[in-house]
């Protein structure tokens, strides 16, 4: 048995280690795009503050790790899935035979259609080699522009104060994390960031990016201009599926699977930020791009292409947890409510304190919340 898992984040990994256990003998073949070892883009802000160095972003510690399993590790990207022939293409050419297929090819960023993007200054730091270029660029004392204030881009948000950077923010929706946040619990974000020197601006869009050999300018709609050395692009991200095109695969916002991580081609799986899959508490098909999602995914993708279709997926949470700078938020479930249901909140905005409960006939739905560490 061939096993092939086109990418190489937490999903894919998760899923070839549990096929090695189920299955001692079976070929596993992993592919992915990045030059180094398979690492967590999680773990790239804790790179850029100096927390950990470029090996602390590796999903497994040993260099071994991968032959030890038997896991044969390809450097390319898929670029084509023939479902009737069983074979996958890649960039350069080479194509692969499968028994079964893993898709785990995550996510992609989005790029505003912006004048300007295309300078080396402006940087979206999604891969390890775009944290090098910004650790360049971003010395303490450097002006920042961070385009995007969403649930990546807050996580990023702190490693820019922990390098010292005069940060500027500017974020399209009416408040900071949008999809995740409601009203208050979003202005209680975007106070905590105040409080610590970054200047936040919501509502607003960029215009163009201008530059000179100083210093970029970036345009916000309103006319107002942000000076800067460096820009970060942080806009959100979508499932990447352009491959799939000519595949006869069915693709949605991700690439639907049933409860056995199956996609709509026979022998073909999908698992993490590129599959959208049961949401368990709303019963529909959903992307959820969170690690603990996709590993899950990538452990029962792998019970079921080592078996029979046996291992039933019982959905994942709409969940997201984020420190920024000390101020935790949180979400999950319907937390913006439902058709019908009640709610009861808590808000104490002197202490950074807010809670929202969502309910539908006396059962918890989604929640809002708001605390702080020291």
């Amino acid at each position: 048995m061939h096993y092939v898992i086109a990418g190489a984040g937490p999903a894919a990994i998760a899923a070839a280690e549990r096929l090695r256990e189920l299955d001692s003998d079976g070929e596993i073949t992993l592919i992915g795009a990045q030059s180094q070892p398979p690492y967590s883009r999680m773990a790239i802000p804790y790179f850029l503050t100096g927390k950990v160095g470029e090996e602390g972003t590796y999903l497994r510690r040993s260099s071994d790790h991968y032959k030890d399993k038997r896991i044969n590790l390809v450097r390319g990207e898929v670029v084509c899935v023939d479902a009737l022939a069983h074979q996958i293409t890649l960039a350069d050419g080479q194509q692969f035979n499968y028994d079964k297929l893993l898709l785990a090819t995550g996510a992609e960023p989005i790029i505003p259609p912006v004048p300007g993007m295309d300078d080396p200054r402006v940087q979206q730091c999604w891969h390890l080699e775009d944290a090098k270029k910004i650790i360049e660029l971003a010395k303490p004392g450097a002006r920042a522009v961070q385009v995007g204030a969403g649930f990546i881009g807050c996580i990023i948000l702190e490693s820019w104060v922990l390098r010292e950077v005069n940060l500027t923010v500017v974020e399209m929706g009416p408040r900071m994390v949008p999809r995740m946040l409601g009203d208050k619990a979003g202005s209680l974000l975007r106070s905590w960031c105040e409080s610590k020197g970054v200047t936040v601006h919501t509502s607003a869009r960029v215009k163009a990016i201008e530059s000179s050999t100083q210093e970029l300018q970036v345009i916000l709609d309103n006319e107002e201009t942000c000076p800067a050395d460096v820009v970060i692009v942080s806009t959100g991200v979508k499932p990447r599926v352009a491959y799939l095109a000519e595949s006869g695969i069915t693709v949605d916002e991700g690439i639907v699977i049933d409860e056995h991580m199956q996609t709509s081609a026979p022998d073909v799986y999908a698992a993490g930020d590129c599959a959208q899959g049961l949401d368990f508490s709303t019963g529909q098909k959903a992307v959820h791009a969170v690690q603990p999602t996709a590993t899950e995914h990538g452990r029962v993708a792998a019970a079921n292409m080592a078996g029979e279709n046996n291992s039933p997926y019982k959905g994942s949470l709409n969940m997201n947890v984020l420190d920024t700078l000390g101020l935790v938020t949180c979400s999950f479930g319907a937390w913006e409510g439902v058709e019908g249901g009640d709610s009861a909140e808590m808000y104490n905005p002197d202490n950074y304190q807010y809670i929202n409960l969502q309910f539908k006939d006396d059962v918890l739905v989604g929640a809002n919340s708001v605390g702080y560490h020291s």
